[in-house]
Parts: structure tokens; C-alpha cells; sequence
């Protein structure tokens, strides 16, 4: 097993740990969900709100074993396993520190969402920006259009451009920091509008080298 693999086992676990620890002290109806406005708007029970968080973190753990082992293109993964593995444990931590941040909502330690998440949420965009500019063809990880898939040209340069567009997004994200009231538009807007137009542009790419 990889290094990181094992760092990425050692969350998973820690996880749990954290979730038996707190267990006791969250109350029977959690807040589990937030608004754009920082508001409390979903609850879960008490097990499910402890517990759920962890669960995720073992199926993508599972998951994450399993891909560069199921890939039909796995060839092409291990040219830039490092960077897959380094997104899943920036992943993992950032939904570790989703998990915290919740825990310790709900034993009244209460931090800003609409500080929190541009931040998390911009560290992460900014990484997978990072990784979309070494990312080979392949079934699971990258931009993935019927286009992308079809050809190594399409997918290459659907993916340089991807990188920078995705950094740039998460650079706004950030500033979604200072903009509490509006800060959920610094995350959504670029991110959404940049997938949308690479979608698009990996067709017209396709449609180019097709002619």
C-alpha cells in the first residue's frame, strides 16, 4: 500500500474515533445542513449525524482503492498516481474538517459556514486545478465528456485549459471569505459556468479534429 494510501486509512479511522468521542454529547436532533446564508435549514438524528461523515469517508476509501484497479484505461492513472492520491487525502481532510466543523456546531463551538466553506471548498477547487494538468485519459478522474473520453487531443486540451480555469475558480472561492452574505456565489458561479463551458468547448474541440 502507497504511503498516502496509508495516511488516508489512518483518517478513515480517525474519523470513527472522533465520531465515538462526540457521540455522547450531541444532542438527539443535529444540525446537519446549512443555507447559502449560514442559517441551519436540515437536521439529522443523532447516529446519522455522528456516523455519516465516517461511512462516506470508508466507501471512498474502498473507492479510492478500487479505481486504478477497475479503470479499463488503469495504465493511464498510474502516470499520475501521485496527484490522484494527493487529491483524495486533501479530500479527506477537507471532509474531515466538514465533520468537525458540524460536530462542533452542535455542542454550541460555532464557526461561520460562510467563512469556513469558500476556504475549504477554494484549497480544493485550486488542487483539482492542479491535477487536471497531468491527469491522462481515463474512465474516473478528470473532465469526462463523451468527447474527453474519445480522444487523447480532446481530452489533453480540455484539460490544460480545465487546470487554469479551475485554479482561477478557486482563487474566487477565497475571496468569498470577506463577502459573507454573498459568499456562496464566489463558490458556485465560477465553478458551475467554467464546467459548463468546458463541456462545450471539449464538443467544438472534437468537432475540429473530426473535420
Amino acid at each position: 500500500m502507497r504511503k498516502i494510501s496509508i495516511i488516508i486509512l489512518i483518517l478513515t479511522i480517525l474519523s470513527f474515533l472522533i465520531g465515538s468521542y462526540f457521540y455522547p454529547k450531541m444532542p438527539e436532533k443535529m444540525a446537519s445542513h446549512w443555507n447559502q446564508y449560514g442559517e441551519v435549514d436540515g437536521y439529522s438524528n443523532k447516529f446519522w449525524g455522528t456516523f455519516l461523515i465516517p461511512f462516506i469517508l470508508l466507501l471512498m476509501f474502498l473507492l479510492y482503492l478500487l479505481i486504478p484497479k477497475i479503470d479499463p484505461l488503469k495504465n493511464n492513472i498510474i502516470k499520475f498516481i501521485n496527484y490522484y492520491d494527493t487529491f483524495f487525502l486533501i479530500f479527506f481532510i477537507f471532509l474531515i474538517a466538514v465533520y468537525l466543523f458540524m460536530l462542533l456546531w452542535n455542542i454550541n463551538i460555532k464557526i461561520n459556514p460562510n467563512r469556513f466553506f469558500p476556504i475549504g471548498l477554494g484549497i480544493l477547487f485550486i488542487y483539482v486545478g492542479i491535477l487536471l494538468k497531468y491527469a491522462q485519459r481515463n474512465w474516473f478522474v478528470g473532465i469526462r465528456t463523451p468527447w474527453t473520453l474519445s480522444s487523447d487531443y480532446v481530452w489533453q486540451k480540455t484539460h490544460l485549459l480545465g487546470s487554469k480555469l479551475f485554479i482561477f475558480a478557486g482563487i474566487i472561492s477565497l475571496f468569498g471569505f470577506f463577502f459573507l452574505r454573498y459568499s456562496y456565489l464566489f463558490v458556485l458561479i465560477p465553478i458551475i459556468s467554467f464546467s459548463l463551458f468546458l463541456i462545450i468547448y471539449s464538443y467544438f474541440l472534437y468537432q475540429k479534429e473530426a473535420r
